[in-house]
């Protein structure tokens, strides 16, 4: 799952708030609802938060593993299925 926790650390160390965000930035109170909620935002949004906060993407997001990823082919998974195919 993608998490946006490292943002509110960031803006908190680089003094930016959510309310500057919205004023001076033109950064929707949607956009920032659906970070709080780590929902889907573009990549072009992450990037206007990275150039506003001047800081790295892993500065406002980070990717953790959990149930829900599952769904998804590992690495495994696409091995083992090399293996069979060639057998």
């Amino acid at each position: 799952m993608i998490t946006y926790e490292p943002l509110w650390k960031t803006m908190k160390e680089k003094q930016v708030s959510q309310y500057r965000l919205i004023t001076k930035y033109g950064v929707s109170s949607g956009q920032i609802n659906r970070l709080k909620k780590n929902q889907y935002v573009s990549t072009h949004t992450i990037g206007v938060l990275c150039t506003i906060l001047k800081c790295n993407v892993e500065d406002v997001m980070e990717f953790r593993m959990d149930n829900s990823e599952y769904v998804f082919p590992t690495p495994e998974m696409f091995e083992e299925h090399m293996d069979s195919a060639s057998n």
